[in-house]
């Protein structure tokens, strides 16, 4: 059982991009990496949807889906596209980074969890090519850090309201964890799991500690 088409899709995506189908592969793992983001739009929408199901039904339907794929794909060997090679016999990133992200946004306060998830989501990929590409390694970890920064800041103080020291010194933590844990490497736990709940846990803990931090 498979759900691709062998590769088709991404092969094509590969040659439009002047490559080929291992960069087609690549390419479209960043787009759908970049796509977690859009779980954002779950503050944007009522919080009963269709009768009894509420958004927050829904978020937890799609975890399950996630996970039924993942146990599908290691139960009875379904084929999913873009899993890599050291994923075949441990848990794939994508569910990973799908449990970090509903985690964050049920365990985390509103602009912890916006930061967390569109820094994961957006910087991640960042990372990725900067590493894979020659010319742009020397912008790797400064480029990641300043443009998580930036996305920490519009969440902390647009989102959150937090006074202008507070944000700047809490988007410089979340940016350096951020950044700093998805360097790490172990054999079973991912980065796509890491990165984006360990600057949420400190920041939210620190609230914890110090309510009156988004204040300071």
């Amino acid at each position: 059982m498979r759900l691709h088409r062998g590769g088709r899709f991404r092969a094509w995506l590969g040659r439009k991009l002047g490559g080929d189908a291992a960069l087609g592969d690549r390419a479209w793992r960043r787009v759908l990496h970049g796509l977690g983001a859009l779980l954002l739009l779950y503050y944007l929408v009522p919080r009963e949807i269709v009768g009894p199901i509420s958004r927050s039904d829904l978020v937890l339907l799609g975890l399950a889906a996630v996970l039924v794929f993942e146990l599908l794909r290691h139960g009875a060997g379904l084929e999913l596209p873009t899993i890599r090679p050291h994923e075949s016999g441990r848990p794939a990133s994508f569910a990973f980074f799908a449990i970090a992200l509903v985690v964050a946004l049920f365990a985390f306060p509103e602009p912890i969890a916006a930061l967390a998830i569109a820094g994961a989501a957006l910087i991640d990929p960042l990372i990725g090519e900067l590493r894979l590409r020659p010319g742009a390694r020397s912008l790797n970890p400064a480029l990641p850090i300043v443009a998580y920064g930036l996305i920490a800041v519009l969440a902390l103080r647009g989102i959150g309201d937090w006074a202008w020291g507070a944000t700047l010194d809490g988007a410089a933590l979340a940016a350096l964890l951020a950044v700093g844990v998805e360097r790490l490497r172990y054999p079973y736990l991912d980065d796509d799991l890491t990165m984006p709940l360990l600057p949420g846990f400190v920041l939210t803990l620190l609230l914890l500690l110090w309510p009156s931090l988004p204040r300071f």
